[in-house]
């Protein structure tokens, strides 16, 4: 059932990009790929003088301090993750469902979270700079990763979310300018999360912070083995809330400017 509302946003989202209904009569010569290729060419041209920024970490690694921090700033709009649609789903919480039995609920949820997460990175950006909580790569490269690694998400659902985020990649434009990788250890994430008392939390092992740390690090450090989208700006964010407070305002030019920042190898 899930699936059916991300189709239907697909849909909507290619009529609107002007790559019309596949079953619909041709309106004239269309060369293979060039209406898809004009399509993002369109969308890439809207974009222009604007920045998407996600911040990427591990759970209670430091995002939502950080989003808080510039939230204020002029020329600015913060996205948070979109935790409380995951919680009530028409009176059902897949987020709490899958760290209770992620076996059964992973799909559910992650197939849920990538059509949130779709849905943040295609809302009209109204201005210059977003900053993002996550996102839609990470979703995919992070989480449905782990639950398939470590044997809680069979291969037939594993290959079903891959294949859709392909096609969104290939289809949607979820470009990034930069990803500010807020670097913390498992401990220190496990210590934060025991502190802040959040009901689905409650059931999060250190064991799982750290697989989700090894992601991050093969990702976004190692680049392998999935492709990293934009430049990514390391921040250690072992230290207090204060100091934390500090790094930012230290980092605040490079973390606002992306065009800056040079993409690695």
């Amino acid at each position: 059932m899930l699936l059916r509302p991300l189709r239907d946003w697909a849909s909507r989202a290619l009529r609107s990009a002007g790559l019309g209904n596949p079953g619909s009569p041709a309106r004239g010569p269309r060369p293979r790929g060039a209406q898809r290729r004009a399509g993002l060419a369109e969308r890439e041209s809207e974009k222009e003088k604007k920045s998407v920024i996600c911040v990427e970490g591990n759970i209670a690694s430091g995002k939502t301090t950080c989003l808080e921090f510039f939230s204020s700033t002029t020329d600015l709009e913060v996205f948070a993750e979109p935790v409380s649609k995951w919680r009530n789903v028409r009176g059902h919480n897949p987020l709490g469902l899958m760290y209770q039995d992620p076996c059964r609920w992973g799909l559910t949820l992650q197939t849920y979270v990538q059509l949130t997460m779709l849905d943040q990175h295609t809302c009209p950006q109204m201005s210059p700079v977003r900053l993002m909580e996550r996102s839609i790569h990470s979703a995919r490269y992070i989480f449905v990763e782990n639950l398939y690694r470590s044997g809680k998400m069979p291969e037939v659902d594993y290959v079903v979310l891959s294949e859709w985020f392909d096609w969104i990649v290939k289809n949607i434009n979820v470009s990034v300018d930069l990803i500010v990788y807020l670097r913390t250890t498992p401990e220190t994430c496990y210590q934060r999360l025991k502190m802040r008392c959040r009901e689905e939390e409650k059931v999060i092992p250190l064991e799982y912070l750290d697989a989700i740390h090894h992601l991050y690090e093969e990702w976004l450090l190692k680049r392998s083995p999935f492709p990293v989208a934009a430049p990514v700006l390391v921040i250690e964010a072992d230290h207090d809330r204060q100091k934390m407070l500090e790094i930012f305002e230290q980092n605040r030019d490079r973390i606002l400017t992306p065009e800056n920042q040079k993409h690695g190898p």
